[in-house]
Formats: C-alpha cells, structure tokens, sequence
C-alpha cells in the first residue's frame, strides 16, 4: 500500500518531469545500479528493514568552475527505489571524481527524500527504528574502473540518515552497497 507521502510525491514528480528534460539533456553522464538494501555497518542503528534490493538511477552533470577551489565537484540528481517497498528516495549532491587512469575514488555528499515510515518502533525492543526525518543526508563512495572512453563500472556505497541534525533523538541510518554502471555522454 503506497505511503501518504508517495501520492504527493508522483503528483510532484509528474509536474516538475517536463521541468527535468533540459536538465537531463544538459547530462554529462547517466548512471545506474543494483544494491543491496539496508545492509550492516558501523553507521547504521536498526531500521527492521533488511534483506531486499533497490535500483539506483540518476544524472551527473560537469563540474562546477566557480568552485574549482575545492576540486570543481559535480552536481548529481539521483533516485533509489526498493523493490520490497521498504525506505525508497530521490535528491541531489556533488561528487568528485578523483583518478585520471583506469581507477578512480568518486565520493559524495546529498540531501535526499525518502518515503519510509514516520514513526516505526521495533517490537522486539521497544526502540524506534524510523529515519527520524523526511530529509536525510546522502554521504557516498564509489571505487571505478574505467572499461572505455565512456563508460566505467563501479562499486559503490550510499548511507541515508540525518546524523541527529533534524531530531536530536533519533538517528538510525539505511546502507545501499552495490555495483554501478556509468555512461558519459
């Protein structure tokens, strides 16, 4: 059953598409990948969601000139949904890609939106388990390959949270790793 948040979401969505197109076709790379969803690390606390997969998507356009004083980053639209309907989201950062050679370190950092509960308490513990806000941040990391002139694989983390800045009592994060395909224009 769709969230009271996805309904506004896809009418948000349906309206800013036609606003969206230029910005694609202005696109100097479009990426996709498979994740694994929720998986356990250090930065995670429990979300009671685990076990399923999202399909990750979005556009990186050239770097920034004006803030070639901090490696000229460039600025990313992204969109994650999960296939189990648990905690799916879209937003936008900057990343640096960092290599000239085959091999390159891409990091991140976003602010995204997502679709997961509002308030959600583990059963078992007691302890709340949602976000703790609508808008989280987006730190990734991402280790390529160059496989050609326009195209490189990657694997790739993305953390979802709101590091306590948004509900000073509340900070379970969600953990996507996975493998990533990019297409530069």
């Amino acid at each position: 059953m769709p969230s009271k948040f996805m309904r506004p979401a896809a009418i948000v969505a349906a309206i800013a598409l036609p606003a969206c197109i230029p910005a694609v076709a202005q696109a100097q790379e479009l990426f996709g990948g498979v994740y694994a969803h929720a998986v356990d690390t250090p930065f995670t606390l429990e979300t009671t969601e685990t076990g399923s997969v999202d399909i990750a998507g979005g556009v990186r356009f050239g770097g920034i000139d004006a803030l070639d004083f901090v490696g000229s980053p460039e600025p990313y639209l992204i969109a994650s949904l999960n296939l189990s309907g648990d905690t799916s989201f879209a937003g936008a950062g900057v990343s640096w890609t960092i290599g000239k050679g085959p091999v390159y370190v891409r990091p991140g950092i976003g602010l995204v939106v997502h679709d997961g509960p509002e308030f959600r308490v583990n059963p078992e513990s007691g302890f709340r388990t949602d976000l703790g806000s609508r808008v989280l941040f987006e730190p990734e990391i991402g280790v390529g390959y160059r496989i050609g002139e326009r195209a490189s694989v990657e694997a790739h983390w993305m953390h979802i949270s709101q590091g306590q800045i948004f509900d000073g009592d509340q900070n379970p994060g969600i953990d996507m790793i996975g493998l990533r395909v990019n297409y530069r224009m």
